[in-house]
């Protein structure tokens, strides 16, 4: 078993209930959630003209290969109701694979460890918080110390608190 950390987000919808259903999923079809992070605000990256997302990190443990686990993602995604219309349009919900333990991996379906997980802050903060000292397989930096490294300059609000 290895244990996967994916980042959930949403900015259409009702975001918290969309990130709980997103969880409850993903433990029903990929494998046991072990620690979910608190839910962050943040204004939207890249496309800035839309609502702002809620993100939470989720730590995984799962039996699943990577393309199985990603295309388990975008199935749950699909069953929500996500539509593709443009890059970075807004979302009901997003699924990313942000690491799955010290595996460095590419196919046509995903890359791991997430490609830009260095350079936003709203996927390092909740991941900071839940796996703040695992060590980024590519650069060897803990997760803290990218976080702090970070040039990313949009703010992150911790809304609400996982007990």
């Amino acid at each position: 078993m290895k244990t996967a950390f994916l980042l959930t987000g949403g900015n259409l919808g009702n975001r918290l209930q969309n990130l709980e259903r997103a969880a409850s999923l993903i433990e029903e079809n990929c494998g046991d959630i072990l620690q979910l992070s608190s839910v962050y605000q943040t204004a939207a990256w890249g496309f800035t003209n839309q609502p702002d997302f809620y993100n939470q990190a989720i730590a995984l443990q799962t039996l699943l290969q990577p393309d199985v686990l990603m295309q388990a993602l975008l199935d749950i995604e699909k069953i929500m109701g996500r539509e593709r219309s443009f890059k970075m349009a807004p979302r009901i919900i997003d699924i990313d694979i942000l690491l799955i333990g010290e595996l460095v991996y590419q196919s046509q379906l995903v890359t791991v460890p997430h490609p830009r997980l260095a350079e936003r802050r709203f996927v390092l903060t909740p991941l900071a918080e839940i796996a703040g000292n695992i060590i980024h397989p590519v650069f060897h930096k803990t997760i803290n110390e990218l976080l702090v490294d970070c040039k990313d300059e949009l703010t992150v609000h911790k809304i609400s608190i996982n007990k």
